[in-house]
């Protein structure tokens, strides 16, 4: 496809430098996650507390900014894709790699320009949802047309909005949110968040063995019970795909390609987990999973963007691993 939207200059470190988190670690070495500014909700009808008419859903009048690499934003490409709302939320993918200016817009396998607003650069979209912004720009945006403005980047209000607010819209044989499941899903979403998908970050950004220790020994004691937890089911929750699974999922899926050398989450692999493993490929084989996944872009991202923990970002050539059931 022919386009005029403009596109960022390459990445060039020795210009612009390594991005940074906007966050400081802890006094005990521990990573602490930068806080998300933006976190305003999609709401079916568009009611609020205030009844200022919010953010109603409406096909076409929302969209995606996403990196494929990220796996927080990754969780809304899955929804999207789960829910058949493609052509009711439009997406824009980043590159992957990103030097002192944040994600940018660039054009390669799998990513390109912005063809909504002809940004750039992310950051551009939070500084005119807020003039001056000088907070952590991350994935995933979601983008109200209407208003110009970001509606929310926090990631675990973007999955749920999609899919509870765009349910008229969305395959009627889908609920990634069963209100009979709430409550459990809620609870085995916290325990996730804390030890799994933000526990490998916990490895691979402590800056004291302490810290270190203490995030590796949660992140395995919640892989094997959860390990447990699926030897006589399907899913999490049985046997239809919730919420949970979204959230569990983009971690499992980034494990044995970087986490385990990355971030030394190495005391074993996701596949030395018989249950995780098997888990893990049978979503991989749905096509929103697995069609929504691209390694290419993980590999370059963490080994590409990290210099305190690779220093001389070099993207190895594996592992090589086999997804099919």
């Amino acid at each position: 496809m022919t386009t005029t939207a403009p596109v960022a200059s390459p990445v060039d470190f020795a210009t612009y430098g390594d991005y940074t988190l906007k966050a400081a670690t802890r006094p005990d070495g521990s990573f602490a996650r930068p806080l998300y500014r933006f976190r305003d909700r999609v709401t079916a009808d568009g009611d609020t507390a205030d009844g200022d008419g919010g953010f109603p859903a409406e096909p076409g009048r929302y969209h995606l900014y996403v990196s494929l690499a990220c796996p927080w934003a990754h969780r809304s490409v899955i929804v999207r894709a789960l829910l058949g709302l493609e052509d009711v939320v439009s997406m824009s993918v980043v590159d992957p790699v990103r030097d002192g200016r944040g994600w940018a817009f660039r054009e390669g396998p799998g990513h390109g320009p912005d063809e909504l607003n002809g940004f750039t650069l992310l950051r551009e979209a939070y500084e005119a949802t807020e003039p001056g912004y000088d907070g952590h720009v991350s994935v995933p945006v979601l983008w109200d047309r209407r208003t110009g403005r970001i509606v929310s980047n926090n990631f675990p209000d973007i999955s749920l909005d999609l899919g509870q607010a765009f349910a008229r819209w969305a395959r009627p044989d889908v609920d990634l949110y069963p209100a009979d499941l709430r409550a459990g899903i809620d609870a085995l979403n916290e325990r996730v968040y804390a030890d799994v998908n933000n526990g490998v970050y916990r490895c691979g950004f402590a800056e004291s063995q302490e810290a270190y220790d203490t995030a590796v020994t949660a992140l395995f004691a919640a892989l094997g019970e959860l390990d447990e937890r699926l030897a006589g089911r399907r899913y999490l929750f049985g046997d239809r795909i919730t919420e949970a699974d979204v959230r569990l999922w983009v971690t499992l899926a980034r494990f044995d390609t970087v986490y385990v050398t990355h971030f030394k989450a190495n005391i074993r692999r996701l596949a030395d987990h018989p249950n995780l493993w098997r888990y893990a490929r049978d979503l991989f084989a749905n096509p929103a999973f697995g069609g929504t996944t691209d390694f290419g872009h993980i590999k370059r991202h963490y080994y590409g963007t990290h210099p305190k923990i690779n220093p001389l970002r070099i993207v190895p050539a594996g592992p090589v691993v086999d997804w099919s059931l």
